[in-house]
């Protein structure tokens, strides 16, 4: 039986609070993100994984142990109805937090977040196909306008690492594949059961394979204590991977009180803190060319998003929290 949804309220203030909570997750979204960036530095894309899934997996249970009346039936994951639909949209993010990760070690900054928020706008080419969906022509025209966009900032001679660049278009692709099992699951499958196979799953591909295998971690035969580092280096990884779990609670608290019709035109915000870091942090600031490319991503998905002709009412509900975007 599909479960019932919860609709965003109108209240003004309370959607005030969550434009304000919206805003405060994309900080703390770049913000591992260029953690995440700097430790690569002394760390593989295994470790970094290992100790932010680690974290989450552990608020993700911690949550499920607060929601006492539906802690029962997410741990039964056997009995789960739609069981093949979680593990392959949990498959998808696991594949998105790899390959993300694996591309910060060579991509700016700055260029990879702009790769990767092509995602809903290859969610909007792939909806016809995979969901049956008829897509507008405003809709191909803001597709068309991200394409060009990407085009201009992996464009001959941009000096963008190939393999990095793949990986993180692979990454917005399974993105966008991530996004669109959640809506099948959407109403379906309680968030707290879809929570916690994201993190139980995304915790073991993404790290736990990478740790086992030889060459793929810094000194690897010096041992786990040469992999992960002293207990203060640890624990610093392990506060990045609370800030990332952070930043996801704080996006769904973000999406409790405003509609996705108000949120959904301010994300491309986290694509100028990543160029502001990208610029001051690294050093990297994009290229004339490649900040037009991101402008026409973020114009783009802004377009997309932007709801055209439709006024909120009580007649006219916004759209429920199932609906909201996904993370890494």
């Amino acid at each position: 039986m599909p479960l019932p949804q919860t609709q965003t309220p109108l209240n003004p203030a309370l959607q005030r609070r969550g434009v304000l909570l919206f805003l405060c997750a994309l900080v703390a979204f770049a913000s591992y993100d260029a953690f995440a960036k700097h430790m690569l530095e002394r760390h593989s894309p295994a470790v970094m994984n290992l100790t932010r899934y680690a974290a989450v997996t552990t608020m993700a249970l911690v949550l499920l142990w607060r929601e006492r009346a539906a802690w029962h039936s997410a741990w039964r994951f056997w009995q789960q109805p739609h069981l093949g639909l979680l593990v392959t949209r949990s498959l998808m993010l696991a594949v998105v937090a790899t390959s993300f990760m694996t591309a910060l070690v060579t991509m700016p900054l700055a260029e990879a977040t702009a790769i990767y928020f092509t995602a809903p706008l290859i969610m909007v080419a792939l909806s016809p196909l995979l969901l049956g969906e008829s897509v507008g022509r405003r809709q191909w025209l803001a597709v068309g306008g991200g394409f060009v966009g990407m085009l201009l900032i992996v464009r001959p001679g941009a000096s963008l690492p190939l393999v990095g660049t793949l990986l993180m278009a692979l990454s917005a692709v399974c993105y966008a594949l991530f996004q669109m099992l959640t809506r099948k699951l959407s109403g379906r499958v309680a968030p707290q059961t879809q929570y916690a196979y994201m993190a139980v799953i995304c915790l073991l591909v993404t790290s736990l394979p990478g740790l086992l295998l030889p060459g793929l971690q810094p000194d690897a035969a010096a041992g786990a204590a040469s992999v992960l580092g002293d207990w203060p280096e640890l624990a610093l990884l392990l506060a990045g991977g609370v800030c990332s779990g952070l930043a996801q609670l704080l996006l769904l608290a973000a999406f409790q009180r405003a509609p996705a019709s108000v949120l959904g035109p301010l994300n491309y915000v986290q694509l100028v803190l990543a160029v502001l870091l990208s610029t001051f942090w690294f050093g990297r600031a994009p290229d004339g060319p490649a900040l037009a490319g991101m402008a026409c991503i973020a114009a783009a998905g802004v377009y997309l998003a932007w709801p055209r002709g439709v006024r909120w009412t009580a007649a006219t509900p916004p759209r429920t929290r199932s609906q909201t975007p996904g993370t890494r």
